[in-house]
Order: C-alpha cells, then sequence, then structure tokens
C-alpha cells in the first residue's frame, strides 16, 4: 500500500468522526487506515466500529483496509510508536483526532509528487478554530513557516513542518522517544537526517485543529524542546538559536498587534 494513516485517539467520541471520514472519502485508495484507541471511556470505538462498516471497499481491494485496536497505552509517543509497528505502507501519516486531511483529493494529490526514490513527502497546514473555520496557513499566520527546501538543519529554530503534513517512508521512520514532550520534533529530525530525497508537495495537506496547552504542560514541552535541539545542533549553536527562537517570538507577538 502507498500510505498508512495512523489516528491517535482517547476519549475521542466528538472528533474521531470527523477525522475518519476525511480519510474515507479520499479519491486516492491505495491506503490502509490505522485507528489507535487508548481504551476510551466515551463512545469512540463505537464510533470507529460503526463508520468502518458503512464505508465496505469493493471487492479485490485490501480488505483489511481499515484496522483499530483499543488498549491502555503509556501516552501519546506509546500510541505512536503502536501505530508504527503496525503500519504496512510505504509513508505513514499521523492524523490524529480532531486533524483532517484537507481535501477529498489530498492523497492524490501527494501520491503523484511521489517518485521511487522520494523518501519523505511534505507540505503546508490549515489551522482551523472549533468551529472547523479555516483561519489561515501555519506558514501566514505563525512564525514556523514552511521552507521551500526542507533538511534536518531547517529545524534549528522549531517545529517548521506540520507533523500533519510530514510523511516520511515507513523503511526511514524510527520510533518515538518515549517520556518527552518533544518527540514529535526529535522523530522528524531523525527522519530527516536519514533522507536523501524530500519532496516539498505544494499543496495543503492537513487541517490542524488549534487547542490550548496548559501552562504546566507548555513549559515542560519548551524545556524538552531545548534538550532535543540541543543534542541534533550542540550546546552553543543550541544556545543561540534558542535566542534567535525568543526574540523571533516576542517580535511577533509585538506586530500582530498592529
Amino acid at each position: 500500500m502507498k500510505f498508512s494513516i495512523i489516528t491517535i485517539v482517547y476519549n475521542g467520541e466528538t472528533l474521531i468522526e470527523g477525522t475518519m471520514q476525511s480519510v474515507l472519502n479520499q479519491t486516492f485508495t491505495d491506503y490502509e487506515y490505522l485507528v489507535v484507541d487508548g481504551a476510551s471511556k466515551d463512545a469512540t470505538l463505537s464510533v470507529v466500529q460503526n463508520l468502518a462498516q458503512q464505508h465496505p471497499f469493493s471487492e479485490g481491494i485490501h480488505s483489511d483496509r481499515i484496522r483499530w485496536i483499543s488498549e491502555p497505552d503509556k501516552g501519546l509517543y506509546d500510541a505512536m510508536n503502536k501505530g508504527l509497528r503496525l503500519a504496512k505502507g510505504e509513508f505513514v501519516l499521523f492524523l490524529n483526532a480532531g486533524d483532517r486531511l484537507f481535501e477529498h483529493t489530498t492523497l492524490e494529490k501527494i501520491a503523484a509528487a511521489a517518485t521511487p526514490t522520494t523518501d519523505i513527502l511534505y507540505g503546508e497546514t490549515m489551522l482551523v478554530n472549533d468551529d472547523r473555520q479555516h483561519i489561515g496557513t501555519r506558514t501566514d499566520l505563525t512564525v514556523q513557516k514552511l521552507p521551500e527546501k526542507l533538511t534536518w538543519r531547517s529545524m534549528r529554530l522549531g517545529m517548521v513542518v506540520c507533523h500533519q503534513s510530514f510523511l516520511p517512508a515507513r523503511r526511514i521512520a524510527p520510533q518515538y522517544m518515549e517520556g518527552n514532550l518533544a518527540a514529535d520534533i526529535d522523530w522528524v529530525i531523525k527522519c530527516l537526517k536519514n533522507a536523501q530525497n524530500i519532496t516539498n508537495t505544494h499543496t495543503t495537506i492537513s487541517e490542524y485543529l488549534m487547542g490550548g496547552v496548559s501552562k504546566k504542560r507548555h513549559h515542560q514541552s519548551l524545556k524538552d524542546r531545548y534538550a532535543v535541539l540541543k543534542e541534533h545542533f550542540g550546546v552553543v549553536p543550541n544556545f543561540f538559536n534558542h535566542l534567535l527562537i525568543t526574540l523571533r517570538a516576542v517580535f511577533f507577538k509585538y506586530m500582530t498587534k498592529y
């Protein structure tokens, strides 16, 4: 299969249907869809099962197109590692509950950009609010601008590519580190280091549902990000890079007031 789309969810009964429909309604059909549920206590699993039954696939197309597991996990990245171990596709994409593929032709477009030697596909992300209104792209609305040419060194100032719009070949994708809130940055950097042919699809791949982060969790995520980037870029360069990150954030916050 070309793609393995993996959705991580826990108690997401109000979010999972929209996410799944954005995948199941794709015009491109050479994919598998994996849902990794952390033993939700709400109706999440029932929604998953009902949607799977409502989307029978024509004879001859992968009968195991939709697969799911529901069991306790040790957190987000433990669940994501489970998804990676289950995946069989050439490329993997994590599209978690609340996020969606941007349009019904998204997989068709990014598949057209892939060649036999492609290691990574990436693209833009549309930010949406709780009402699913398009607020603007991540490049337009944040300090994290998607580069025309993405390399692992592009990550020195943070997550310039959204995780939901980043598809590495499964053969180069490592397991996630656990117990670190910046594990997604570490994973993307490792994928980029393993890659030789990185392709900008020049298309918007995903909708990312904006949400709040508690102050305690945000503070820990900043500490974890600093540690991850120090590991990849070195102590002194990382110190100066974080000075730039801080100055850029202050300037952006000031400019967006006017």
